[in-house]
């Protein structure tokens, strides 16, 4: 059936992000909820010159926002969590939780698979409690646990296959055999919060390990007799490294040594948001700890601590192009096109590609969202003049 006028929109005037390069004075037609390659004559147009038009952006490590949390918030406020995101330009994001009991945890796999199953979440990212005491961060030590196989096997099998990514201090007992799991079950296997050393990281990556979670964070670093994780994580393009860019956790220096080791190929632009994002300061819980945000910086009651961030990914992508001056085809395949790609959904999100959903986002010259647009429909729609 051709396409009709009356569900065609054009978007033309703005510069183009494609996978190819970016196109000046570019067009991107709008059909139904997918991006079409061609328009029907008297499709609605609108004039988007002097602004950017790129993919939706695409979290493989977010913990809730709006004032709502992934881990332990009702159906209803999740649903806030992700509305908040996707105003910020995440037009699709995984679900991540913390360190809490077993059966907890199990429990609220199936909770969110629900969501998962009805297309408000990618999947299921569980960090902890397979995690290292030594290098916890905002996790509760009572509640962590060696990564026994069986174990692993449990929540993944709660999340009735949603499950994406899981944490692991591949270490510990039984990692390297829960990586090898993880991979036959095909879900990610993430390096984090881990005390590795370089040969214990290689031998884990060898396993099948693929992601490096939050990468510098929540692991030793980098030193010159001992490299430690982030030495093997940097050089094996096996591994995609996400990367928190917040200001806080990582300095623009460290970031410029991410990518240009690892490639813009090989980089995911994350939030580890919690519940603060796009909220306000204030106390809040993160899984069983006490949270106090204060300037926009989220730490732990005790011990002071970071505890995720109040990051949203237009954030991330504005200080990526504007103060790291990374350029904006990189920005834009570590935000959207290598999640994607992680995920098992780059032939439906991740570039602007004809056939693909039609999640976009619209940014004016300085960067700043002004328009998001997911399956068609606007979340913000752009004010043109």
């Amino acid at each position: 059936m051709a396409p009709r006028a009356a569900d065609s929109t054009v978007l033309a005037g703005a510069r183009v992000v494609l996978p190819t390069g970016t196109v000046e004075d570019g067009r991107v037609t709008v059909e139904g909820t997918h991006i079409a390659a061609s328009a029907p004559e008297g499709a609605r147009t609108v004039d988007l010159s002097g602004h950017w038009v790129v993919p939706g952006f695409v979290d493989i490590h977010n913990h809730g926002g709006g004032g709502a949390s992934f881990t332990s918030g009702t159906v209803d406020e999740v649903l806030t969590g992700i509305r908040t995101h996707r105003e910020h330009g995440t037009t699709t994001m995984v679900a991540s939780t913390v360190t809490g009991e077993m059966d907890f945890l199990a429990r609220r796999a199936g909770e969110l698979s629900e969501l998962v199953e009805q297309g408000d979440l990618a999947g299921i990212h569980f960090e902890g409690p397979f995690i290292s005491p030594c290098r916890k961060g905002a996790h509760s030590e009572q509640l962590l646990r060696y990564p026994d196989p069986a174990e692993v096997r449990k929540l993944v099998d709660a999340a009735r296959g949603t499950a994406r990514m899981v944490t692991l201090a591949t270490e510990l007992p039984g990692g390297l055999d829960s990586v090898r799991l993880l991979a036959e079950l095909g879900v990610i296997a993430a390096i984090g919060h881990t005390d590795a050393t370089y040969e214990q990281t290689v031998e884990a990556i060898d396993a099948g390990a693929s992601v490096a979670t939050h990468l510098f964070n929540a692991m030793p670093p980098l030193a010159h007799r001992e490299p430690g994780p982030i030495a093997a994580l940097l050089e094996d393009d096996r591994i995609t490294v996400e990367l928190i860019n917040d200001g806080t956790h990582l300095h623009p220096a460290v970031l410029e040594l991410a990518y240009r080791h690892k490639g813009a190929g090989r980089v995911a632009l994350i939030t580890d948001a919690m519940d603060a994002a796009g909220f306000g300061d204030g106390s809040y819980d993160l899984g069983p700890l006490a949270v106090e945000v204060k300037d926009g910086v989220a730490r732990l009651v005790e011990g002071g601590s970071i505890a995720g961030s109040t990051l949203t990914l237009d954030t991330a992508f504005r200080r990526a192009v504007t103060l790291d001056e990374i350029p904006v085809e990189d920005v834009v395949r570590s935000i959207s096109a290598n999640p994607a790609r992680l995920l098992g959904v780059y032939d439906r999100v991740g570039s602007l590609d004809a056939g693909k959903d039609a999640d976009l986002v619209v940014l004016d010259e300085d960067f700043v969202l002004k328009g998001v647009m997911r399956r068609g429909e606007w979340i913000i729609e752009p004010k043109t003049a």
